[in-house]
């Protein structure tokens, strides 16, 4: 699974109070008085056993290494470290350590009041002492080194630390293997000192001092990770303040938290798993306990604020932010799971998922209010022209937004179906084309909006005294809606036969628009343009054409039409109606009627096409349409 990360979040250590540990208490450190750590053994018998030779050699050569390297006994040992400076004493120490182990269970069975096993005792509680020191030194100086994004690319690299396989005699500090050798240095460092932890964490715990190797870990990393998530500009806000929050100003933290989840899921907590882990890894247990008393309260913490969010004002216009929240959890869940996984660190997956379900129930109360909205719209004034509906704008503007989260929306919706007067939705799409292909719960809701959108914009419709503009007015609206779909991820949802259906509902309203406005102009006309008649009817016929193509290019001069598209094959229409017919008659008695003056034909076919080709483009250009006499012989083609 692939990582994101960030380097350098995390600086100088500041210890505070050791986290509590559910780990066994250690045996006592305190050592018997003595003047010095040589000591006068006790009197062995005669001929001493195979096996006691052997522990009071391992004995010996524990004590030897292990005094050296006494914390107490200068100060250079005191701020030396053993794993820093010769590898290969340090693995000696830590097999010393196995070695007193073994032989402190051998004299407990041999003598439980020996001075052997006293002598041991004391040795364990020094290699101890040392090893608590070097454990911590070693996670104070790496630090950076031990970056969560430099542990996650560690993970899966085979290294060698400088006291791993100590049981190699043969082995040397140096002995740092990498596949190909193109890891860098930097992370060579990281994964020496990963299993230089892990190398002393193993022996302190075997040892029954697992509860002093925690508390140092837990206090460093907890105090890494509260410190990332500081550095990472997180601000917590509280519950009772949100009603007091300014929108923009949460609407910035909110988009603040959803840089901060995603680091913190893929790099903080990631990192700190795998680096928890890696050195607790020989106990289930201690690294469940670990993790979760560093990284529990932070990521709780983190995964409150969406729940908090949620407590705010309802308004449509934050669904947007919400959805951007819910998406960022959904996407990293599979993460979340991953990390979370331990039964210590449960309440950081519960938290996630019930921000997920109250942001899922604000998401639906916004829609809600959003159709509500919509079905209360009051605006009375008719759009001037016939032109897009500001609602219209508004309305599809905001579904082509929730189209893009239309994933996210089906997983809202689809357990959580939204409740709606009768009749509902279902019902009144039953004839809808996507009846043959079942809809999605967010489909099925996003239809619905679009058609009390419709049913408003038939509403406004009346709202105009001239039947042709109040068609044209649909024919535009529609055609907005249409073509919003069409152009975003509303058109995947919705499909190609519902973009169908609409489209014959544009063309429908258009040709009631033409019908409607131009059929008295066409009607002027005669049947058969070419047909021979008396001269009388000739006068009259371009006298009633005349004044009703005036009437109504005066009317729609100021009409609209914003689609490109649209406006030319309105255009193209009413053309097709009227041009040819008038080309013909006006063909057949120009001839006739050119010594009547300009008062009889007024317009050439060459005129016709010119005004017709004009409108529609919102100039408001009001009164009678005038044609120069030049154009009665004009040589525009009919």
């Amino acid at each position: 699974m692939a990582r994101k990360g960030m380097r350098s979040l995390f600086f100088h250590h500041h210890p505070s109070k050791p986290a509590s540990s559910s780990i066994p208490s250690s045996p006592s450190h305190t050592r018997p008085s003595s003047p010095s750590y040589s000591h006068t053994r006790p009197t062995s018998p005669l001929f001493p056993t195979f096996s006691e030779s052997i522990m009071d050699g391992k004995l010996t050569a524990a004590e030897a290494i292990i005094i050296k390297w006494d914390p107490d006994s200068s100060s250079y040992i005191k701020f030396t470290s053993l794993f820093y400076e010769d590898g290969h004493e340090a693995r000696e120490f830590l097999r010393s350590v196995k070695d007193l182990q073994q032989s402190m269970h051998f004299y407990i069975n041999q003598n439980s009041s020996s001075q052997k096993l006293i002598l041991s005792q004391v040795l364990m509680q020094i290699a101890m002492k040392r090893l608590k020191k070097e454990f911590q030194q070693i996670l104070t100086a790496n630090r950076d080194h031990l970056d969560p994004e430099l542990v996650s690319a560690c993970s899966s690299t085979t290294t060698r630390s400088s006291v791993s396989d100590y049981e190699d005699d043969s082995g040397s500090e140096d002995e740092i293997q990498t596949p190909g050798n193109s890891i860098q240095e930097v992370e060579r460092e990281a994964s020496v000192a990963m299993l230089d932890l892990q190398a002393i964490a193993e022996c302190m715990i075997s040892s029954g001092y697992g509860k002093e190797c925690v508390n140092i870990y837990n206090t460093i990393r907890k105090s890494i990770v509260d410190e990332g998530i500081y550095r990472l500009g997180f601000k917590r806000i509280r519950s009772n303040h949100i009603q007091k929050t300014d929108w923009e100003v949460l609407e910035h933290e909110i988009k603040n938290w959803v840089n901060v989840i995603k680091i913190a899921v893929n790099t903080l907590f990631f990192g700190e798993r795998i680096l928890c882990d890696h050195v607790f890894g020989a106990s289930n247990t201690i690294k469940e306990s670990c993790f979760s008393a560093i990284a529990k309260e932070a990521a709780t913490y983190l995964f409150t604020f969406p729940e908090v969010v949620t407590k705010c004002r309802k308004s449509p216009e934050k669904m947007f932010r919400f959805l951007d929240i819910y998406n960022t959890i959904s996407e990293l869940w599979p993460d979340i799971e991953s990390i979370f996984s331990y039964e210590l660190t449960s309440t950081v997956r519960s938290q996630a998922i019930n921000s997920l379900i109250k942001l899922g129930e604000g998401v639906r109360t916004m829609l809600t209010k959003f159709e509500s909205a919509i079905q209360k719209d009051s605006s009375r004034s008719p759009v001037p022209g016939g032109g897009l509906h500001p609602l219209t704008r508004y309305v599809m503007n905001y579904l082509c937004f929730l189209g893009d989260y239309s994933d996210i929306l089906s997983d809202i919706f689809t357990n959580y179906p939204q409740l709606v007067q009768s009749p509902s939705p279902e019902t009144l799409l039953r004839n809808s084309s996507t009846v043959e292909n079942p809809l999605s719960a967010i489909s099925t809701r996003l239809e619905w909006l679009i058609l009390v959108l419709l049913c408003k914009l038939d509403r406004k419709a009346e709202l105009y005294k001239d039947i042709a503009l109040s068609y044209l007015f649909l024919a535009n609206n529609v055609q907005y809606v249409v073509s919003k779909v069409r152009g975003c991820d509303l058109h995947y949802i919705l499909g190609d036969q519902w973009i169908h259906n609409h489209e014959s509902k544009v063309h429908q309203y258009a040709a009631n628009y033409e019908r409607i406005a131009w059929s008295k102009v066409a009607s002027t006309l005669p049947e058969n343009p070419t047909a021979e008649m008396e001269p009388q009817i000739v006068k009259e016929r371009f006298q009633e054409f005349n004044s009703a193509f005036d009437a109504v290019y005066r009317v729609q001069s100021g009409w609209i039409v914003p689609d490109g598209k649209l406006r030319d094959n309105i255009k193209v229409s009413v053309a097709t109606k009227i041009v040819p017919a008038y080309r013909a008659f006006y063909g057949k008695y120009r001839v006739l009627l050119r010594g009547e003056g300009s008062n009889l034909v007024r317009f050439s076919p060459y005129d016709l096409e010119k005004y017709l080709s004009d409108l529609f483009q919102g100039n408001g250009n009001s009164g009678s349409v005038s044609v120069s006499g030049s154009s009665l012989h004009s040589q525009g083609s009919w």
